[in-house]
């Protein structure tokens, strides 16, 4: 009797020739860059730095496609949405200390967003490590360990024989449900090394799968299928997992209204008459939440974002299908299941039995026009418009992606993003100067379709640097900066708890000509030409950048 893991896959002649025999003039650095290739890497990002230089030299070997951004985090944000856009892992190549630790934010956003970001760091000569004081250049007494709260997992190389191993480790962490970045650390010295080991072969890191109990997935159709008002909480697990489709599926056949938190946009269909939106910082849609008897939470930990800053009290049974184990039950009780989302909403699919609810849509409807009506009846005009500018200018499949700003905070609720996996922001971290890189790395990823990122003016200038970027690259990428004078929205708050604002003022230089000294196209626009403005720049090859200068405000806070 033969079993799979007794089958052994023998080389042929020419295989055994070409190991005995590798090429000339290879490193430790062509080992990482091979083992790249090998998992079916593409493209890379990075910057690099003195110890990093055996990747870089390696790079010009190699079929892969090379991205360089001029500032690390930005590096670490181009490849969280190219990881977010393909569902890949992003291979990102570092340099140590400094360089390596300016990764830390964009590290950061990638593991609260579930982005695979492949991390690759170098590190002092081996000697150095484990803690002894050498003096090298760029030294830390322990550099993972500043990442060890960050990434998934850490794996350090201390030997070229090593690399292939732990980067395909890294691989399959990175890939593993919950998605998220990894960090693997190489000396520069073992990078450097000449290598006589043969070229890295195709590599299988195929990720684990996170597979529900069918105990308690028939638990969960069970209270499903006999609820009186179920609902339904879609999170950003929902579009990770690429599990719209049964998301849909299960809420039609229970007929369980949806709503999507902020990093779930576009997991359910916004016109769909069982969808609340995202208004999910509205007292009507918590409230709606609350009297729900069953409450299905996918692929979200309900924190403070998503629980209208934790002033949400569920009074019903709750469901919370929920990868990261971590945040399983973590802020109400329930029903945990610990699992991909897809697969465990293929498990209820399968099991759970069909609802007839001839008034869901009608009680959809009375929630969404309170929402309105409370909208309404605030001077809000401006900023309704100019979002509407943003969504009408937008191409359905154009993936966007929005800085911490006024406007992005309204589309978190307000805006209509049409196709999962298309709307993008820093909500998972909360960090200025996100959306231009990780734009640009979207833009990286396919590039047979615009991209748009949107700023204010504080955030902009954390990423003035990669116009070079788009430039450099001709990435099709359209960046709006809102330019309001200064750090908006914390001036708003600052106005409201304190009754002045310190601090949030700012000089800012002209944008449009700012961008035009990088060669990049820019235009100054108004609120009644920025959907003009914004649709055509969109439709121009290559990078551009509209300036719309505008005081934006935020509707009425309901969690006070």
């Amino acid at each position: 009797m033969t079993h799979d893991h007794d089958l052994v896959l023998r080389p042929t002649a020419r295989q055994t020739e070409a190991a005995l025999n590798p090429p000339p003039g290879r490193t430790g650095g062509d080992l990482v860059v091979e083992t790249l290739a090998g998992l079916g890497a593409t493209t890379v990002f990075g910057l690099p730095g003195q110890h990093a230089l055996g990747m870089f030299d390696a790079l010009r070997r190699s079929s892969l496609r090379y991205v360089g951004l001029r500032v690390e985090s930005n590096a670490g944000f181009a490849a969280d949405a190219y990881g977010r856009i393909t569902g890949e892992a992003a291979p990102l190549l570092l340099s140590t200390g400094p360089g390596a630790l300016m990764s830390l934010a964009a590290l950061q956003e990638a593991a609260a967003a579930s982005a695979p970001v492949l991390a690759i760091g170098s590190q002092v000569p081996a000697a150095g490590l484990g803690g002894g004081r050498h003096g090298y250049l760029h030294e830390l007494r322990d550099q993972q360990a500043s990442f060890r709260d960050v990434v998934k997992s850490v794996h350090t190389v201390r030997a070229p024989s090593q690399i292939p191993s732990a980067i395909a480790a890294a691989w399959q962490s990175a890939l593993t449900a919950p998605h998220g970045p990894v960090w693997v650390e190489i000396p520069q010295d073992v990078l450097a090394a000449g290598t006589s080991l043969p070229v890295v072969t195709p590599v299988d890191a195929f990720p684990d799968e996170l597979v529900p109990r069918p105990e308690l997935t028939a638990v969960a159709a069970h209270l499903l299928a006999n609820a009186e008002r179920p609902a339904i909480i879609a999170g950003g697990g929902v579009v990770r997992s690429d599990a719209s489709g049964k998301l849909l599926a299960l809420a039609e056949r229970v007929q369980a209204p949806v709503v999507t938190t902020f990093g779930g946009k576009g997991a359910f269909p916004w016109e769909h008459p069982l969808s609340l939106q995202s208004w999910l910082e509205d007292r009507h849609t918590t409230d709606f939440l609350e009297d729900a008897d069953v409450l299905l939470v996918v692929g979200s930990g309900l924190g403070e974002l998503s629980s209208n800053y934790h002033t949400f009290a569920p009074r019903g049974r709750v469901i919370q299908i929920e990868a990261d184990l971590g945040k399983l039950e973590s802020n109400h009780p329930a029903l945990g299941i610990h699992a991909d989302a897809r697969l465990a909403l293929s498990a209820l699919l399968e099991t759970v039995e069909a609802r007839p609810d001839a008034q869901a849509a009608a009680r959809v409807r009375t929630v969404l026009d309170k929402v309105r009506e409370r909208i309404d009846g605030q001077d809000l005009a401006l900023e309704r418009r100019v979002l509407a500018a943003v969504r009408d200018a937008l191409p359905d499949d154009a993936p966007g992606f929005w800085d911490m700003t006024i406007l992005a905070y309204w589309a978190w609720s307000a805006f209509d993003a049409r196709r999962p996996n298309t709307m993008h922001s820093a909500q998972g971290a909360g960090g200025l100067g996100y959306a231009f890189p990780a734009a640009l790395g979207a833009a990286a990823a396919d590039p047979s379709r615009p991209v748009l990122a949107v700023s204010g003016d504080g955030g902009a200038m954390y990423s003035i640097a990669e116009l070079a970027t788009a430039r450099q690259y001709g990435l099709n990428v359209t960046w709006l900066i809102v330019d309001d004078g200064g750090y908006g929205i914390l001036r708003e708050y600052m106005n409201d708890a304190y009754g002045e604002a310190t601090g949030t003022e700012l000089v800012r230089p002209d944008f449009v000509a700012l961008a035009e000294s990088f060669g990049v196209p820019a235009v100054r626009t108004t609120p009644e030409a920025l959907r003009d403005d914004l649709a055509k720049s969109l439709a121009a090859p290559g990078p551009s950048v509209v300036v719309l200068p505008a005081l934006l405000r935020m509707f009425a806070p309901t969690h006070l």
